[in-house]
């Protein structure tokens, strides 16, 4: 099971496109319960919050169900911001 590492926050993003879409955290827990996700409510919430990896596949059903690119989940991050460059 591959998980991305969260050295940069994505988490406010998972945020900001659930709450777009208008849908709590059960809500979108149980879309991707649909997709063959094992992802529980407290596992989101810690995924949201950047206290923990996300796994790949969780990340491609969020990128079906909220139908936007890769790029939406990064947004706001900045090369930059790696190792104090």
């Amino acid at each position: 099971m591959q998980k991305i590492n969260q050295d940069m926050a994505i988490g406010p993003n998972i945020v900001r496109l659930r709450k777009e879409r208008k849908r709590t955290q059960m809500q979108l827990e149980i879309k991707m319960q649909t997709y063959g996700s094992k992802i529980s409510d407290t596992t989101l919430a810690k995924i949201e919050g950047g206290y923990r990896n996300i796994k790949v596949s969780d990340l491609l059903i969020m990128k079906v169900i909220f139908n936007i690119s890769f790029d939406d989940f990064f947004f706001g991050l900045n090369v930059s911001e790696v190792g104090g460059q």
